[in-house]
């Protein structure tokens, strides 16, 4: 089964998995400017709960 990790660069994660960008607008996590770094340093700059994103993320995936 296919991950999403905390590591990952969000522009790589909306590329390969586009069901992923309503997720990250959910949670207010700039998928834009903030796309090129990882998930887990745009949360925190963002103020977003990271375990709380990390689970949206990949129940999105099982979709």
């Amino acid at each position: 089964m296919t991950r999403i990790t905390r590591e990952m660069i969000i522009n790589d994660v909306i590329r390969q998995y586009p069901e992923t960008i309503s997720v990250f607008n959910r949670f207010n996590v700039d998928s834009c400017c903030g796309g090129g770094a990882s998930i887990e340093s745009t949360a925190q700059k963002d103020g977003a709960d990271l375990e709380n994103l990390m689970d949206a993320l990949n129940s999105a995936l099982q979709r």
